[in-house]
């Protein structure tokens, strides 16, 4: 009787202990689980991932004001300036000059059309490129059949050179795709400030997106957009009913945004105008307001600034853009 009796008690202990063994073993595991996650610091996300913090409620209006010599005007206040939305004037809250850090996309025409242009547009985005900051950033979208991002967002000017030079002219305009493109790009821009430029000859005959698409796309977007238009001259045999029509879609896109759009005809004026183009960004003003309309009704509000110059000035002309749309619930 003694010896079955102690072999259960040794089984008891056996399973007893086996019990305690794989309890401990779970303790242990437990809290390792737990803690891994501390151990592993979650990866930080993109700079550019993160959003900008910006006051919904302040309407920021970017404006550029030059002379009848097309020349820019600095030195205004705050006090000259009227901004009226829906014909309603607002009280400006906000009002700077200072030259911000910029977020910039270059949309390169690589159509066949360019090919005896090419070389000096290519001068053009350099002469564009020579005028960063070091906390500006860029982007390089070409076209041609179809757009192609070749650079994103990168502050690495010399890279940016380097791809631009290796583009080759060919294919058909894919211009409102292009402007699609870059302006899905602009999303993941880190600077509140940002603009395209534009480089085509106009027209457009192989888009998927029509002008209206885009044209609405432009006015939801806060981009300013500049296009220099390198267009045949009127007269030109060679024009196509595209072509003939570029200018006035380069304008009106560019407009709606506060841009403009620059007509070269002598193609080595092409790095001046770049050039005057970075110049006016760097020199705009800023005006914000609050709009007395707190409706977030995500309808389109049409705005207008109003130019009250110190005496003495000549007839100064405002750009700035043309509306924009509401917040909505």
């Amino acid at each position: 009787m003694q010896g079955p009796d102690r072999r259960s008690q040794w089984k008891y202990v056996g399973a007893v202990a086996g019990v305690i063994l794989a309890a401990l073993m779970g303790l242990a595991l437990i809290p390792a689980q737990q803690q891994a996650p501390a151990q592993e610091p979650k990866p930080a996300k993109p700079q550019r991932e993160r959003p900008i913090q910006m006051d919904v409620d302040m309407v920021l209006v970017n404006v550029t004001v030059t002379d009848s010599m097309n020349r820019l005007v600095t030195g205004l206040e705050k006090e000259h300036f009227q901004i009226f939305e829906e014909k309603e004037e607002q009280k400006v809250t906000h009002f700077s000059n200072e030259d911000v850090p910029l977020s910039m996309g270059v949309v390169f025409d690589a159509s066949g059309s360019m090919s005896n242009k090419i070389t000096k547009a290519r001068m053009a985005a350099l002469q564009f490129f020579k005028t960063a900051n070091p906390a500006d950033e860029f982007f390089l979208v070409d076209f041609s059949d179809q757009p192609r991002m070749l650079m994103e967002f990168t502050s690495d000017v010399e890279e940016m050179q380097t791809k631009l030079n290796f583009t080759q002219p060919h294919g058909r305009t894919a211009l409102l795709d292009a402007i699609y493109l870059s302006l899905n790009q602009m999303r993941h821009a880190r600077n509140q400030k940002k603009a395209l430029l534009v480089l085509s000859d106009g027209g457009d005959n192989h888009s998927r997106y029509t002008e209206n698409e885009i044209k609405n796309m432009v006015k939801e977007a806060d981009v300013q957009i500049y296009a220099i238009g390198i267009f045949e001259p009127y007269g030109s045999r060679g024009r196509t009913p595209e072509e003939l029509s570029g200018p006035g879609l380069l304008t009106d896109v560019a407009e709606t945004t506060g841009g403009r759009q620059f007509p070269v005809d002598n193609l080595n004026e092409l790095p001046d105008v770049a050039g005057k183009i970075a110049l006016e960004l760097r020199n705009q003003y800023v005006i914000g307001y609050r709009p007395t309309n707190r409706a977030r009704d995500g309808r389109w509000r049409k705005i207008h600034v109003k130019l009250n110059p110190p005496h003495g000035l000549p007839p100064l002309h405002v750009y700035a853009k043309t509306g924009y749309y509401a917040a909505s619930q």
